[in-house]
């Protein structure tokens, strides 16, 4: 039996650790191994800012980011929670909202699907406001279309302000 596959971009960053930028290539390398899944496409790391630190806390490290594609043959769901899975093996934890975290990989786009129940937002909320998708995004497929939102590179002067340097 044939296993109908879609295509899958996924935004990955780590900011705690001895090493964000190992942290990161091997959760690309974690991605590619998952059953089901197959890596297409890796953009460059990028260095940026942490956004929208959580209330109270103290100033968090740099990230390092990059965004994936993937082919696959999980769902929506089950691809979430390979994610989660994966976030877990490399000792992430949910605390607070927007704290800093050794790996998060976010599901930003799932085909050309709208996704929008409890726990999953496909394509991911603010993704087209932020320089560290967008401009990795753009390192794979500038002209992927991002369902309600546009063109990723007609997207990126929107956020020509963020500052993001390739590591």
């Amino acid at each position: 039996m044939l296993l109908t596959t879609v295509q899958a971009w996924i935004g990955i960053g780590a900011n705690l650790g001895e090493d964000p930028i190992g942290t990161v290539s091997d959760a690309i390398a974690a991605l590619g191994k998952q059953p089901h899944c197959r890596l297409q496409a890796q953009s460059g790391l990028y260095r940026t800012a942490p956004m929208g630190v959580a209330e109270g806390s103290d100033t968090q490290p740099d990230y390092i980011n990059a965004v994936v594609r993937i082919e696959t043959a999980l769902g929506p769901t089950l691809l979430l929670e390979t994610l989660l899975a994966i976030e877990k093996s490399f000792g992430r934890t949910r605390s607070v909202q927007n704290a800093a975290r050794t790996l998060d990989l976010d599901l930003l786009i799932y085909a050309d699907r709208i996704v929008d129940q409890h726990g999953l937002q496909v394509p991911h909320p603010r993704m087209h406001e932020r320089a560290f998708v967008l401009v990795p995004l753009a390192d794979i497929d500038p002209d992927l279309a991002i369902p309600g939102k546009g063109i990723v590179k007609t997207l990126l002067p929107g956020v020509a302000t963020q500052v993001i340097t390739p590591v």
